[in-house]
């Protein structure tokens, strides 16, 4: 896996590193492989994400097909995510009591 540092800046290239990571799956490998895992465990565990994956499957194509509706998304209101034009601004918190 190779990541470019851009004008010396290693938190920017770290975070790439870390979310192209992720999606590899690299971190839940590390994780699994912390503990031995029995072979009845693997089976089950393996037969579950089968079943997850056939689900997620069949739910995509009922969508595409028009046979369920799609699911809404879910809002993004963190940092740097853009607001619906002309939403009011959010109300600051009032001050937490000591």
């Amino acid at each position: 896996m190779q990541v470019l540092v851009r004008d010396n800046n290693v938190d920017q290239a770290l975070r790439v590193l870390k979310k192209k990571m992720q999606r590899e799956g690299v971190f839940r490998e590390m994780k699994m492989r912390k503990a031995y895992e029995k072979p009845s465990e693997r089976k089950v565990r393996e037969r579950a994400e089968a079943v997850r994956r056939a689900r997620k499957l069949a739910r995509k194509q009922a969508v595409r097909e028009g046979l369920i509706a799609a699911p809404k998304p879910k809002p993004r209101f963190g940092p740097g995510a853009a607001r619906r034009p002309g939403a009011p601004p959010a109300a600051p918190s009032a001050p937490r009591p000591a």
